[in-house]
C-alpha cells in the first residue's frame, strides 16, 4: 500500500510539473518545420533558368519593437491555455504573471501573433517586426509590483540583445487605437521611460506652441495611425496621460508637442 501510494504522488507531481508537455512537442515539430522552410531554395524550381549560389553574409532578421498588451482575462493560467490551443489564433513571445513569473512562450525571432491588424509609422505589419510581452491584467485592475519588476528586468534584456530604439517600445493600444486599449490606463508607461524604454514629456510649464501647431500631424509624426483622430488622440491620451476622455485642452496640447519633439 506504502508503494502504490508514493507511485501516485510521483506521477501527480509529474503530471504538474510538465502540464503543456504536449503543446511543447507540438512547438518543437513546428520549429523544426520551419527549419525546414528556411533550407530551401523554392524560387530556384520555379525559374528554370536560375542559378542559385548562396551569399555568405547574412543573419537572421531581428525584432526592433516591443509591444506591451494586458491579457484581458482572469489569470495567467487562462492565458497560457489561451496561447496553447489553435482555436484562439492568438499568442505572444512572453507573459508575465502577477506574482512576477514570466513565461517565454516563443523564440524571440520567430513571429508571434499578437499585434493583429495594426500600424506604427509606416510599419503595417508589426507582428514581423516586435516581441509581443502580456501582462496577466484583466483590464480593469492596477499592474503589480513584481509584475512591473520582472517586465522591466525582461526589457532591459531584450534592449541589450537587439538594440532596440528607445522609441519603440510602445502598447497595443498604440498600434491598433480603433480596436485595443493595452495596456490599460494604469500601466506605468512614465516608470518605463524613466528606464529608458520609450520617451515621456518634458515640463511644459513654460512652452509656447508655434503658430502653426498641427495637433493631427504631431500624432502622425509620433507615430499613431490617424485615419480615426478621435481613437488616436484617446491612445495617446491612455499612454502620456492617463487619461481616456476624447479631446485635448492646452496643457494636454503642449504635451503632444512636446513628445512629437522626441520623436522627430
Amino acid at each position: 500500500m506504502k508503494y502504490i501510494i508514493c507511485l501516485f504522488l510521483v506521477v501527480c507531481v509529474s503530471c504538474v510539473k510538465r502540464p503543456y508537455a504536449s503543446t511543447n512537442k507540438i512547438y518543437k515539430q513546428q520549429v523544426k518545420d520551419l527549419a525546414a522552410v528556411i533550407k530551401q531554395y523554392p524560387l530556384e524550381d520555379s525559374f528554370p533558368n536560375m542559378d542559385f549560389v548562396g551569399t555568405i553574409n547574412f543573419n537572421l532578421r531581428k525584432p526592433n519593437f516591443v509591444i506591451i498588451h494586458h491579457t484581458a482575462q482572469n489569470s495567467c493560467e487562462q492565458t497560457l491555455r489561451t496561447f496553447t490551443v489553435t482555436h484562439s489564433q492568438v499568442s505572444a513571445h512572453y507573459v508575465i504573471c502577477k506574482d512576477g513569473t514570466i513565461h517565454h512562450m516563443l523564440n524571440d525571432y520567430l513571429r508571434a501573433w499578437q499585434a493583429g491588424i495594426s500600424r506604427w509609422g509606416n510599419d503595417r505589419d508589426i507582428n514581423s517586426s516586435s516581441i509581443g510581452i502580456e501582462l496577466d491584467n484583466n483590464g480593469f485592475e492596477d499592474f503589480t509590483g513584481p509584475q512591473i519588476a520582472s517586465l522591466l528586468h525582461l526589457l532591459s534584456a531584450l534592449k541589450k540583445q537587439y538594440g532596440i530604439p528607445t522609441a519603440n517600445f510602445i502598447g497595443h493600444g498604440d498600434i491598433a487605437p480603433t480596436r485595443k486599449n493595452d495596456p490599460n490606463f494604469r500601466f506605468p508607461w512614465k516608470m518605463l521611460a524613466d528606464s529608458g524604454y520609450s520617451y515621456w514629456y518634458d515640463d511644459t510649464t513654460n512652452l509656447a506652441l508655434p503658430p502653426t501647431f498641427d495637433d493631427i500631424q504631431a500624432l502622425r509624426i509620433i507615430g499613431f495611425d490617424v485615419r480615426d483622430t478621435t481613437a488616436a488622440i484617446i491612445a495617446f491620451k491612455r499612454h502620456w496621460m492617463q487619461d481616456t476622455l476624447p479631446g485635448l485642452d492646452s496643457a494636454q496640447y503642449k504635451v503632444l508637442f512636446n513628445v512629437m519633439k522626441k520623436y522627430q
